[in-house]
């Protein structure tokens, strides 16, 4: 029943066809398990199929290896006329000893929609609890700082005037990436942004490299089942050990060759050893006008970020007033160096 459907808990193994080529499950692994457990829980409370608008804000804190038990929780924390704020909190651990610890948590926003398209009102959600209360005070306040960052972000110009490396991935949505609405899936979306945004983070630094985060990640028009599909990755700022990555998903009819832009976000990668140590990465020093202006424009998103650092994940407490799987401080890998 609409409204009444407060969380979704999704349970599994990391598969090996999971992992990335280092035997560990990626960013963009964890990105689609995120967008699942959100659509399944917005959708369990509005009772009507729902799209994603916006992901904000994830820190990847600790990997998931292959052969792990996974949680995925998503708990609705605010509504609006027609979306829904969810907070997801990923969880694993050793099979073994059943303990899990968390990976990261983020906010993603769903809008309803009906058979038409169109968005449709929801049932009004309320806080039970103080962590609810918490969360629903952080999701308002977010708000306004998303469409901060969301100014800045279209005030850039990306154009064939860049030095920059950059890497575009060209192919078509396949229907295995279909999801239950029959359009691309926006956890599958992720997972090629996550794909591009490696690719160019390798060239640059000539080894391995792990997503640290993935921000204001919005999703502006629906990708379609056999589109054309363009995801241009592209270097706007390096610090000590850290690569900041502006990604565009673009999509269009192949018989027009027409492209419209679907998704945009940044990611930002460290730079890897071969024994998985953080090491230095060589410097972007920019010289053109454009260049310039994004690697600005990169700084400015640290300092947003910056402020709205907190210790995560922030667990909800046991229904049994048990203390919660204490959570690592968050990584510190995505600041500027």
């Amino acid at each position: 029943m609409p409204g009444t459907q407060r969380s979704v808990t999704l349970r599994f193994m990391a598969a090996p066809t999971d992992g990335n080529v280092r035997g560990r499950v990626g960013g963009g692994k964890m990105l689609e398990w995120i967008d699942k457990a959100g659509y399944a829980c917005a959708a369990g409370w509005s009772g009507t199929y729902c799209v994603t608008a916006y992901v904000g804000n994830i820190h990847f804190t600790r990997p998931v290896e292959v052969g792990d038990i996974v949680e995925v929780e998503a708990r609705v924390v605010h509504t609006g006329r027609t979306s829904m704020h969810v907070v997801c909190t990923v969880s694993s651990g050793d099979p073994r000893d059943g303990e899990l610890t968390p990976s990261t948590q983020c906010l993603l926003i769903f809008v309803s929609v009906g058979e038409d398209g169109r968005p449709i009102p929801v049932a009004p959600w309320s806080p039970q609890d103080d962590w609810e209360r918490t969360e629903q005070e952080r999701a308002i306040r977010l708000m306004g700082v998303r469409q901060d960052i969301e100014a800045d972000m279209e005030r850039q110009h990306y154009t064939d005037a860049t030095e920059s490396c950059r890497e575009t991935l060209r192919f078509m949505a396949a229907p295995t990436d279909v999801n239950w609405g029959g359009k691309v899936h926006g956890g599958i979306v992720m997972r090629w942004i996550d794909e591009a945004a490696s690719l160019v983070a390798s060239r640059w630094h000539g080894g391995p490299s792990v997503a640290v985060y993935a921000g204001g990640v919005r999703f502006y028009r629906p990708l379609l089942i056999g589109h054309l599909v363009e995801v241009e990755a592209r270097l706007i700022y390096t610090g000590h050990s850290s690569m900041h990555i502006s990604v565009h998903v673009r999509s269009g009819d192949p018989k027009t060759g027409e492209m419209a832009a679907t998704t945009h976000c940044t990611m930002v990668l460290v730079a890897l050893d071969d024994d998985w140590h953080k090491v230095h990465v060589r410097s972007w020093n920019p010289r053109l006008e454009e260049d310039l202006a994004l690697q600005e424009h990169a700084k400015k998103q640290i300092d947003i970020r910056e402020s709205l650092r907190r210790p995560l994940p922030v667990a909800r407490p046991h229904a049994d007033g048990e203390s919660p799987t204490s959570a690592p401080a968050e990584s510190s890998t995505a600041s500027r160096r």
